[in-house]
């Protein structure tokens, strides 16, 4: 049901065209890159947390890794993750195809300024063979992103990115 919620979102949308589905599974970010041929950069993965017992969505560059002491200071509590067997439940995607489109209703969703680098990026599609491609401005329209944050590390800015979305 994952999946074809988030492709009768993108149907509506009118970017159904963006979906991809492959036989290949994409349920990590290397298998994503490979899958796809890009770099494993422009996988945006989704990272899922919990703070104050409520679901919260980071959507980062896919060689970043969460800072905690950033982390704390943007969410004022230390990152714990959703664990494994609740993510679905809580976020309405299994674990490998959770992408920040057609989530459960209360799921916040932030958008992690690492991937202000690219002008395109890839997120998984709600099934673990299903990528989505879109720019900056439409994963932040799509997503319905509470804002950008920076609380990742692990990256750094390379000439001729993109600056902003």
């Amino acid at each position: 049901m994952s999946y074809q919620n988030v492709k009768t979102y993108f149907e509506q949308a009118g970017l159904a065209d963006r979906i991809t589905v492959r036989t290949q599974t994409g349920d990590t970010v290397e298998h994503a890159a490979e899958t796809i041929g890009c770099t494993q950069a422009e996988i945006a993965k989704a990272i899922t947390f919990l703070v104050d017992g409520k679901p919260v969505m980071i959507v980062t560059a896919g060689d970043t890794r969460v800072n905690s002491s950033k982390f704390k200071q943007y969410f004022h509590q230390k990152p714990g993750m959703v664990p494994r067997e609740r993510v679905e439940e809580l976020i309405g995607h299994r674990p490998g195809a959770v992408c920040p489109f057609a989530v459960n209703e209360g799921v916040e969703i932030y958008l992690d300024i690492s991937l202000k680098r690219f002008s395109t990026v890839h997120t998984a599609g709600g099934i673990d063979t299903a990528t989505i491609q879109l720019d900056l401005a439409e994963l932040e329209t799509h997503s319905h992103a509470a804002g950008w944050v920076d609380v990742c590390k692990g990256w750094t800015v390379h000439e001729g990115a993109a600056q902003s979305a």
